[in-house]
């Protein structure tokens, strides 16, 4: 389907990342507590704004280098297999609770609220790597659709972001009392994804032999 494979486990990694709590989900559940849900609207269109400029990057990026020569581009998935696995180890072994005190006392307008989710996302290199090494094990090696399935890919993605962001800024106090009294959760959350991590490294790794 325009160059894309496994497309079905690719919505189902994007739905349980973006459900994950990482920086982005802190950032959007502060400013919803500290300053209501238009603040939280306007942080999660800064959020998803950040997500489109990774996704158009990493589009024009891969698409370039997959024309260019067919084995970068191998090689770019090779690499990008490393460090989803990595991204699987650390997140596995980690203890650290990111559910962070959730305190907001500055002042900021609504254009404030959004530029700072879009830097906060977009200056975020981890974000960019993730792009760069979730996508391409999505897109059929000798793909000659150019840039539309790497588009397509990051428009699930987002589409799934801005659907639990949104749920996050309606449901924020009750979720912020959950996140923070049930540690359980927080604990349970990490693992998962960092199986997600291993099993997408592993996938494409096997993918090359």
């Amino acid at each position: 389907m325009l160059g894309i494979q496994n497309y079905e486990m690719f919505l189902l990694a994007s739905v349980i990342l973006n459900i994950t709590p990482g920086s982005d989900t802190i950032y959007i559940l502060s400013k919803s507590i500290a300053k209501g849900r238009r603040a939280g609207i306007y942080s999660v269109l800064g959020i998803i704004s950040g997500v489109a400029i990774h996704t158009i990057l990493a589009a024009l990026g891969l698409s370039a280098i997959l024309a260019t020569s067919a084995s970068a581009f191998m090689a770019v998935k090779m690499i990008g297999a490393i460090y989803l696995g990595y991204l699987g180890l650390t997140t596995l072994l980690s203890k650290e609770n990111k559910l962070i005190p959730l305190t907001d006392n500055t002042s900021m307008t609504a254009k404030n609220i959004y530029f700072q989710g879009l830097l906060t996302n977009v200056l975020n290199p981890k974000v960019a790597l993730f792009f760069l090494s979730f996508l391409p094990q999505f897109v059929i090696p000798f793909n000659t659709y150019g840039l539309l399935p790497f588009l397509c890919l990051g428009i699930t993605f987002l589409l799934t972001g801005t659907i639990w962001c949104l749920i996050l800024v309606l449901f924020s106090s009750h979720m912020t009392a959950y996140l923070r009294e049930n540690k359980m959760a927080s604990f349970i959350t990490n693992k998962v994804c960092g199986v997600i991590y291993l099993v997408l490294g592993v996938n494409l790794l096997a993918a090359e032999k």
